[in-house]
């Protein structure tokens, strides 16, 4: 069960609450993030609602068979909005696009693709400043001074950025200069690191893990929202399968059943999930009639010369001719 306490309760009005709730051989854990406070109830009695309805403090409670249950839709019927500030929004029934290159390179690259971006009307920039390769050997990101330049070259322009956090330490030294953090697949189930981005106010955008499940990824973003921040957004990147003729398999089955789920926005990166270039666009245009509420992908001026992921990246003139498309799709989804 969830119970939301009023804005006002009183300590000794929750403390009664607790032990009611307890006293119903219940497990209750306290949530307190930047929106409400709550109080998440796990066990297996059957009971009346009602019997901890008329406590005063209690704004409504929720039955949940989930076994994630704060990220789940069936408390929170109203789809939740991310605000990222200057009417930059994620939400449902609109389509937040975000692109830029796999890998942040340089000041030139930077200054390149905001004006391609800005030109397009794409007000959010992604891209990596630190990496994890398979190899060791490969360019792994310029750490915090890319991002610090990156951030420089951003606000200038009004960009809201995004970029993947690899581990618990960087999220302090990153802050400052970043709009949403990326957890990326390979950290989906970094518990340490998801407890820790729980703590901070600014959006979190989960990946979904190469082998993971729809239920692991809701899990993970569980594990963000009880430890304080509900400002969340769910990725569908492609899972690893038995199937070589693409780099991944991207489930456009997840779309939908992640909306049904949640009530987090879902975001679809086709870049990840096909890994192909010219099978980029067709990719994302699926995604957006299965429903995605945003699209992220990877374009650089010369893909062939990028620092990494090449082989997936649009070059301008197909991130342009992408826009144009996702714009017509938007349109003719909205109509049907």
């Amino acid at each position: 069960m969830i119970i939301q306490f009023n804005k006002d309760i009183a300590p000794k009005q929750r403390e009664k609450i607790i032990e009611r709730v307890e006293s119903l051989h219940y497990k209750s854990t306290l949530v307190t993030t930047q929106k409400g406070d709550y109080l998440v109830g796990i066990g297996k009695r059957e009971f009346d609602i009602r019997e901890l309805g008329h406590f005063p403090g209690i704004d409504d409670i929720h039955i949940v068979s989930d076994d994630y249950k704060l990220v789940s839709r069936k408390w929170k019927v109203a789809p939740t909005t991310i605000n990222l500030g200057d009417d930059v929004l994620i939400r449902e029934g609109a389509l937040a696009v975000m692109a830029g290159p796999c890998s942040i390179e340089g000041e030139e690259q930077i200054a390149k693709t905001i004006e391609h971006l800005k030109s397009n009307g794409i007000r959010i920039m992604r891209g990596g400043v630190y990496k994890p390769r398979s190899s060791p050997y490969s360019f792994r990101g310029m750490g915090i001074e890319g991002l610090k330049i990156w951030h420089d070259h951003a606000r200038e322009a009004n960009i809201k950025i995004i970029t993947e956090v690899m581990q618990v330490s960087q999220i302090e030294e990153m802050y400052d200069y970043i709009d949403i953090y990326q957890v990326g697949a390979r950290n989906t189930q970094n518990f340490n690191l998801l407890d820790e981005l729980g703590k901070v106010d600014k959006p979190v955008m989960i990946k979904r893990g190469i082998s993971g499940t729809i239920d692991e990824l809701l899990y993970s973003a569980e594990y963000v929202f009880s430890a304080g921040n509900e400002r969340l957004v769910l990725c569908e990147r492609g899972i690893r399968t038995y199937e070589r003729a693409s780099r991944n398999t991207m489930d456009l089955n997840a779309i939908p059943i992640l909306k049904e789920k949640t009530h987090l926005p879902v975001v679809a990166d086709p870049s990840h999930g096909v890994g192909i270039r010219h099978h980029v666009e067709p990719i994302a245009l699926a995604s957006i009639m299965a429903g995605a509420d945003g699209i992220i992908y990877e374009t650089h001026e010369k893909p062939e010369e990028a620092f990494s992921d090449g082989q997936q990246t649009l070059n301008f003139t197909e991130s342009r001719q992408l826009i144009r498309k996702m714009k017509e799709v938007i349109d003719l989804r909205e109509k049907l």
